[in-house]
């Protein structure tokens, strides 16, 4: 069972963690990848089709399987970050981070007082509908994590700024659209793209804070392993099954 405390601790001892991207709507993907035993998923509101009342079944799928639901917000608005707590995600991933100043309001719409400015409602489900106690339900509510997402060159010349923002857990590079940004789009295999992300996986290191990259071969798992990253994301499930199901095809047909 991959609870939010245990999922820390294993950070804190320096293992890598791994999970997939979920774009489906279909919980039972969800719990195929926990009783698989993928550390987290990332429910992916930004690339894929779901919406906030499909989201809440994807996170008792993970519940229920034992993975961490981490939630890939749709953008860094308010709305978009509370929801998804509110629903019960352990963590929000928010994309396109470009400054402090971005990441100072996302970290502020993630946390309730001191550490942000939530806004405050107890009648949802991550509460159990006002069941737990509200002092205990404040108080575990900010220990969520908060996972910001860089994806461009420029963001290197802004990362120390960023990487002091308070309530930061973990630093995601997106290495496509970082590819994108380098001139080299798609190609993150690039040597460029590798340099980059081992930069920023230093300088993350440097100030205490988590990295974490998606991945989709084991040679890149390897090479992020070894150069310090451990919240590695590792392909989509759609991705998963359609190179699956390849591989079957491939199997029948020399059979």
């Amino acid at each position: 069972m991959n609870t939010l405390k245990t999922f820390k601790e294993r950070l804190t001892k320096g293992e890598p963690v791994y999970g997939p991207f979920m774009k489906t709507g279909d919980p039972a993907f969800v719990e195929c990848a926990g009783h698989a035993g993928f550390d987290f998923c990332i429910l992916d509101m930004e690339h894929g089709p779901v919406d906030f009342f499909t989201l809440q079944n994807l996170i008792r799928g993970a519940e229920a399987s034992g993975i961490l639901p981490v939630v890939r917000t749709y953008d860094s608005s308010e709305t978009a970050i509370s929801k998804a707590l509110d629903l019960g995600a352990k963590g929000i991933q928010v994309p396109q981070i470009r400054s402090a100043e971005e990441a100072r309001k996302a970290i502020k719409a993630a946390k309730y007082h001191p550490g942000g400015e939530r806004g405050v409602c107890r009648f949802v489900r991550a509460a159990n509908y006002s069941s737990t106690p509200r002092s205990e339900y404040f108080e575990t509510a900010n220990e969520t994590l908060v996972i910001l997402q860089v994806e461009g060159k420029q963001v290197i010349n802004r990362l120390e700024e960023i990487l002091s923002v308070e309530g930061l857990d973990i630093l995601f590079v997106g290495p496509y659209d970082l590819s994108q940004s380098l001139g080299v789009p798609g190609q993150i295999s690039h040597p460029s793209v590798i340099e980059a992300i081992k930069t920023i996986t230093e300088r993350a290191g440097q100030s205490g804070v988590v990295t974490g990259v998606f991945c989709d071969t084991y040679d890149a798992a390897s090479l992020w392993r070894t150069a310090g990253i451990q919240y590695l994301s590792w392909s989509v499930d759609v991705g998963i099954f359609t190179e699956a199901c390849k591989s079957i095809l491939e199997k029948l047909k020399q059979n």
